[in-house]
């Protein structure tokens, strides 16, 4: 409890609230414009918080990936493109309403549900957190084997269009991820001789390459994208009381099913806004105006994408598992300040973790403030052209992974793995699977090496307990859940083509 006060109390300090109050401008530039994704955004801000001390460095990241989750929403509302995959749900009735001339009514509705969505995430994180953390007290070298494996068998619910190329996404990651010193015999693997791959490849060269130059090539290989049209609108942002009454139960029920989708390893806030839509829907007393611009619509999306966000950051701090895409880069922005996710967080670090969970709420107040009153400037952003985009995120790269460690290396690292983020979005393997082995490998492999030394290379000791065979099941059941995901959308699709009729 004193670390809970603790942190609200330090995330209010000037620099803790003008980091969260930037990310989240940041962030909202960067969800509003098409193309662009949350965890390229957190990918190019972690160089930025190297200097940060570790709690206002983790509340700027987190400043971006809500900012960016809503402002999505804003190009999808106005121009019918969402800006990220996340607002497709939102663009339904959004656009509807825009035709209709109300577009800062949708526009108000989407901030203040993603708000309400992401407070109700905000009481599973601040509940289920510390329980789940002390769980992970228990875990020896064998658990910690098994976690790492039903880690990497989530990289299958994270690449859901196909496992086998979720499979070699995961590959190409463990791959990696014995480069640098031998963690058990402290020899150097694979580093060919170059002092610069001893400790491994450069982790933020490697996020940066891997999902922002990547984007840069595909965005420059594209058709270039001029300014979109934009709707003015002049209808106030402000909802009424009465508007308010009716998004109420709308935002309360699809930021549970936002917090508990994003709790679910792989599901993620796309898959989680479809839901919310098609529950706001089936509760709701005016059906007749779903996909002609019910603002019940665009709350039901909104407040179940931005439940995500707390929701997902649960595994990712207790068990090192991230729900999906951007907390996956998330996890290794908290890797490279030294934390590891576990009990250790929320003992040892818990001044740090606790600050950084008041910083959560301070970031979505901030969204909140910046949304309803600054809409009408972020909906220009979302006309921005790919040619000023692409020189701007270029050298924000090129910056970004020289900054680390002052070196060239890690620049020539970065361009290496913008190329292999390319041919991995070409053909539709999963960057975030990549990441996620590259985090896991080293623990599976040093838990498995440490059972088998300590008992004279027996493995019996991996099937001795009974978190191990939890986590055996879980695994297994991961392996299965892209089919359950895939019947899911396929059920959503469906829905969602008789609203349209």
């Amino acid at each position: 409890m004193e670390d809970v006060l603790y942190g609200f109390i330090h995330a209010l300090d000037w620099v803790n609230l003008l980091a969260a109050f930037l990310s989240v401008a940041v962030g909202i530039t960067i969800g509003a414009l098409p193309g662009l994704s949350a965890a390229m955004g957190v990918a190019l801000l972690i160089p930025v918080t190297f200097g940060m001390p570790a709690e206002t460095g983790l509340i700027a990241l987190v400043g971006v990936y809500c900012g960016a989750i809503f402002g999505g929403s804003i190009s999808a509302i106005l121009i019918y493109t969402p800006g990220t995959p996340a607002a497709a749900a939102t663009a339904i009735d959004g656009y509807q309403l825009t035709l209709k001339g109300k577009a800062g009514k949708a526009l108000g509705t989407a901030v203040i549900a993603s708000f309400g969505g992401a407070m109700i995430s905000t009481i599973a994180l601040y509940l289920f957190a510390p329980a789940l953390a002390k769980l992970a007290l228990k875990f020896g070298p064998s658990e910690y084997f098994w976690l790492s494996i039903f880690g990497l068998t989530i990289i299958a619910g994270v690449s859901s269009k196909s496992i086998l190329k979720g499979l070699l996404s995961g590959a190409l990651g463990l791959l990696i991820s014995t480069i640098g010193m031998d963690p058990m015999l402290g020899r150097p693997r694979f580093t060919f001789d170059s002092m610069y791959l001893i400790s491994g490849v450069p982790f933020t060269a490697t996020l940066i390459g891997l999902f922002s130059m990547s984007q840069v090539l595909m965005l420059a290989e594209s058709k270039m994208k001029k300014s979109g049209m934009l709707r003015h609108f002049e209808d106030k942002v402000i909802l009424s009381l009465k508007e308010l009454k009716t998004i109420f139960p709308t935002v309360i029920r699809s930021g549970a099913i936002g917090s508990i989708t994003g709790i679910l390893p792989g599901a993620g806030a796309t898959i989680a806004a479809f839901i919310g839509y098609n529950e706001a829907r089936r509760f709701s007393k005016n059906k007749e105006l779903f996909g002609k611009g019910s603002i019940e619509g665009v709350a039901g999306a909104e407040a179940a994408n931005n439940g995500v966000t707390g929701g997902s950051l649960i595994p990712t701090l207790t068990l090192g598992i991230p729900g999906e895409s951007v907390t996956a880069v998330l996890l290794g922005g908290l890797l490279i300040k030294g934390l590891q996710p576990g009990p250790d967080l929320f003992t040892i670090h818990g001044k740090v973790t606790y600050t950084f969970f008041a910083g959560f709420i301070i970031v979505n107040v901030f969204m909140l403030v910046l949304g309803l009153f600054g809409a009408k400037f972020f909906a220009h952003i979302s006309r921005v052209p790919d040619s000023f985009l692409i020189p701007i995120i270029f050298a924000l790269s090129v910056v970004g992974s020289y900054a680390i460690h002052n070196q060239i290396f890690d620049v020539w690292v970065m361009f290496v793995f913008g190329i292999i983020g390319y041919f991995v979005k070409k053909f539709d393997l999963n960057a975030a699977a990549i990441v996620l082995a590259l985090i896991l490998g080293p623990i599976g492999e040093t838990g498995l090496r440490r059972t088998l030394i300590m008992n004279d290379g027996s493995i019996e000791p991996l099937f001795s307990s009974i978190i191990s065979w939890i986590l055996i099941g879980l695994s297994v059941f991961s392996l299965f859940s892209p089919m359950l995901m895939k019947r899911l959308e396929k059920k959503e699709e469906k829905l969602n083509d008789e609203l349209a009729k």
